[in-house]
């Protein structure tokens, strides 16, 4: 395994992580046996980090992965989240609270559930532009001094926002959705902004969603309840102009004898050391693929030419639906 820091002097992590959201929401049907299986296998492969956040089942991701870390809670670095709130009686709602009483009430809840007396990495999950970045973060850092989280972090924020969390508490960690389709970080400096402030950039769906392992060629290949179904990406002309997208990525893949997969991750590993991708998967033969491109180095031709048929900008359609687009970059 390789490893990377978390933040300035911060901890060794994993270099890849795993993200766990899909095990018990959003992908359609879960497995929990087989999840906690592959968790077991990632623990052993010597993967640290595992991504959660209490709105995952909604409530049941952390639940899941507190069974799969007892006993082993020593080889994990968990990660998890508060911000959003779900409604149990209406699965589509969605709210946000950065309030220092609710940040310190989540936080509890979440190590409940966890089955666990302190959580590693604990991130805002969506800014709450009702609230100060300054009192959230506030009481963020108190839970630190209270020993009940390590590190903080911020996901989906702004430079301006990470700058001002920055200057209450350090923050280890920026989690932002980045990948060959997704590159909004690069053009709204939070790449830059954490290499600056040596704050770790944690990459979220790397594979976009599962499009850029070129194993999704029909949105029929999506179960009735899977969430990209009503994604923009994977809708109508948008899924074919961006497939046509993921066949030139397979092309370079080939060239290059590994799984487009791999090349993907590859890539999002080579835009810097402190980039720290989680690709989520609920299968253990996937993530032995993922793991593998590790492995794999992509020379200063090669990643031109993957930009040459996959530059910014170039996917089509929102990255999510457009009530959750003002929740980005906040």
């Amino acid at each position: 395994m390789k490893y990377r820091t978390l933040g300035h002097n911060g901890p060794l992590v994993s270099a890849l992580g795993l993200g766990c959201m899909g095990m018990s929401e959003f992908y359609g049907a879960h497995d929990d046996a087989r999840s906690i299986a592959t968790i077991h296998h990632a623990l052993d492969c010597g993967l640290t980090l595992l991504d959660t956040a209490d709105i995952y089942g909604p409530y049941t991701n952390e639940v899941l992965i507190g069974k799969a870390i007892a006993g082993r809670r020593h080889q994990v670095f968990i990660a998890t989240k508060f911000g959003i709130v779900r409604d149990l009686a209406n699965a589509a709602a969605r709210g946000i609270d950065g309030r220092p009483e609710y940040v310190r009430a989540a936080c509890e809840a979440s190590l409940q559930r966890l089955g666990v007396d302190h959580i590693d990495l604990y991130y805002q999950h969506r800014i709450d532009a009702r609230v100060p970045i300054e009192d959230t973060v506030g009481a963020m850092s108190e839970l630190v001094q209270q020993g009940k989280v390590r590190y903080l972090g911020l996901s989906e924020a702004s430079v301006k926002t990470l700058e001002r969390a920055h200057s209450v508490h350090p923050i280890a960690a920026l989690q932002t959705e980045y990948s060959l389709w997704t590159r909004d970080a690069e053009q709204q400096g939070q790449l830059a902004a954490c290499a600056r402030l040596g704050i770790a950039f944690v990459a979220y769906s790397p594979l976009g969603r599962g499009f850029l392992t070129g194993a999704i060629q029909s949105p029929d290949d999506f179960a009735a309840d899977d969430y990209r179904r009503s994604s923009p990406r994977f809708q109508g002309e948008n899924f074919q102009k961006n497939l046509a997208l993921v066949a030139q990525v397979q092309q370079l893949a080939q060239q290059k004898h590994c799984t487009p997969a791999q090349l993907a991750l590859a890539w999002v590993l080579a835009r810097g050391e402190h980039i720290i991708p989680i690709p989520g998967t609920r299968r253990s033969s996937a993530l032995d693929e993922n793991l593998a491109a590790l492995e794999v180095t992509l020379n200063a031709a090669e990643l031109a030419a993957i930009d040459a048929v996959f530059p910014p900008d170039v996917a089509v359609g929102e990255r999510y639906q457009r009530a959750m687009m003002p929740l980005l970059n906040a």
